[in-house]
């Protein structure tokens, strides 16, 4: 079985490490992207199971980011957790987010939501 692959969009660098060994050691496969990636052309290029994706990245919005995948026919059905430290939960999934988590979340939280976007395709 091929493990799942998660992109990550985050420009915390502490959160990329931490979450990066969290979800090896869950099984899953990283990728993280730089702070100021082109997020819908790593999409494209890496072909994830799920993009992890900040809400607010250094210089771009996750929200705008995630409009731009959702219109792209080649990167639509990818599937999209949002994060934030802000509750934006409405407006991301209103967005076209299959998931959303509020920061700071426990390392449970996020494996079990990544589970459920992922088994809900």
């Amino acid at each position: 079985m091929t493990k799942t692959k998660v992109l990550l969009a985050e420009d915390d660098s502490t959160m990329v490490s931490l979450l990066t060994t969290l979800l090896n050691m869950e099984g899953f496969n990283v990728v993280a992207l730089h702070a100021d990636a082109d997020v819908p052309a790593a999409v494209r290029s890496e072909k994830p199971d799920i993009l992890l994706m900040d809400v607010h990245l250094m210089h771009q919005s996750g929200l705008e980011i995630l409009e731009a995948i959702r219109k792209s026919e080649d990167t639509s059905h990818t599937r999209v957790v949002m994060s934030s430290g802000a509750n934006v939960k409405e407006e991301c999934i209103n967005r076209g987010a299959n998931g959303f988590l509020l920061k700071p979340y426990m390392p449970d939280e996020l494996i079990t939501i990544l589970k459920k976007t992922i088994n809900s395709a």
